[in-house]
């Protein structure tokens, strides 16, 4: 059964939403996943700016709560093993990264190139926009070194990733992660492994239905 995610490299709530799914799915060979692309900010600069702590920041008109949110989504990460440095990492134009897991499915690489970047990006604070940094993780990932630089180089996969984000689109996704399974209405991947091992066993939709996806 495919379960397909729309993520994006720069949020860190795909990020978690990724360690909780895998944990749903620990034990189960009947579940494939297939990770979708989707942008949240598709007019974003190649060059990076301001911190993602100081994103969030912008989101609050009150300095206090703009540190707790960020403290909360660093201790939701931490949960799950995983180091948010929302001080660190800088938003930038993530099509390319994007490209590049579309290269790494047609290899069965996908969820490792998508670890790579995120962990690349949310830990590191890597230029995930930046050609030079994508060819290093692409191959850290296990790709071809002259085939991510043939990517980098030109348009390959342009077209899958607009088609991902069209078909969100249809499907109403207006946030990630979002998961899809089998045809049923997105649910967020931002659950309780409790609640998505539930979802997963029932794809019918008759599972409990899960909050909205996270932005």
């Amino acid at each position: 059964m495919p379960a397909e995610v729309y993520v994006d490299v720069l949020c860190p709530w795909c990020y978690i939403g990724k360690r909780r799914l895998t944990t749903a799915m620990e034990g189960r060979n009947d579940v494939s996943i297939v990770w979708r692309s989707f942008e949240l900010d598709p007019d974003g600069s190649p060059v990076p700016g301001p911190t993602a702590a100081q994103v969030i920041a912008g989101y609050q008109s009150d300095p206090a709560r703009a540190a707790a949110r960020v403290a909360h989504i660093q201790a939701l990460g931490a949960a799950e093993g995983l180091e948010l440095n929302l001080h660190l990492a800088r938003p930038v134009n993530s099509f390319d990264a994007h490209r590049l897991i579309q290269l790494a499915a047609t290899c069965g690489r996908a969820d490792a190139m998508l670890e790579r970047l995120l962990h690349g990006y949310h830990t590191e604070g890597r230029n995930i926009a930046d050609p030079d940094v994508l060819q290093v993780l692409g191959v850290e990932a296990g790709l071809d070194p002259a085939g991510v630089g043939d990517l980098l180089s030109g348009d390959a996969f342009s077209g899958e990733v607009r088609a991902d984000e069209r078909r969100a689109i249809q499907r109403g996704i207006r946030g990630v992660p979002a998961l899809v399974i089998d045809g049923v209405p997105p649910f967020s991947a931002v659950q309780d492994p409790a609640a998505l091992a539930s979802l997963l066993a029932q794809p019918d939709g008759s599972a409990r239905p899960l909050a909205p996806p996270h932005r």
